[in-house]
């Protein structure tokens, strides 16, 4: 498995070794120990989720907030999607910056989401199942997020506005000027 920072150091792209013959493959989705190796902290996955999605589900920005704030380290097991990190943390020298990569099932690549970042996808293929682990539980009370189309961000999502499918909870999502932030200097792992 290799790591590679991202132009947001704390991000982290992920790209897994597969291993091909004539019966399929096999690959290690995740090893602790490279991890640490790699960020230098262990990260203590306790939540596995999954979804499927058609083309132009957007679904996203989220995060939760402390106690309850989560690293994510996430994945396509089918389609392909642009998964996106956002900076929200006030303080940051990368505080609003993005970092926008294609996961696919052909490329396997992961990312790897630290807490204090918002994070959200958009589905590209006809459809997509999209994996990710939690280093954190999910809880509804500390559930926050922030508008994909912020102009602030300057993300391109690689759909039209017309395309984006989003659930009426992220078409409600505030504007980043009025969203919830991390403190920069808050040990989030601490928590």
């Amino acid at each position: 498995m290799v790591f590679e920072s991202t132009s947001i150091p704390e991000v982290v792209l992920c790209k897994p070794k597969a291993f091909h013959d004539d019966r399929g493959y096999f690959m290690e989705t995740f090893r602790e120990d490279l991890l640490f190796d790699f960020l230098g902290y262990t990260v203590n996955f306790c939540q596995d989720n999954e979804s499927r999605s058609d083309f132009g589900v957007l679904r996203g920005l989220h995060y939760q907030k402390p106690p309850y704030a989560q690293s994510k380290l996430v994945r396509v097991i089918q389609g392909s999607v642009l998964d996106v990190a956002v900076d929200m943390r006030k303080g940051s020298p990368y505080f609003g910056k993005s970092v926008a990569v294609p996961l696919s099932e052909s490329n396997k690549h992961q990312l790897f989401v630290p807490r204090g970042f918002a994070h959200g996808f958009a589905v590209l293929s006809e459809q997509a199942i999209f994996a990710y682990k939690c280093d954190n539980f999910y809880n509804p009370s500390c559930e926050a997020g922030v508008a994909y189309n912020d102009p602030y961000f300057e993300i391109d999502w690689l759909l039209s506005s017309d395309q984006v499918l989003l659930s009426d909870k992220d078409a409600s999502l505030p504007g980043f000027k009025n969203a919830s932030y991390f403190d920069y200097n808050q040990n989030l792992y601490s928590l």
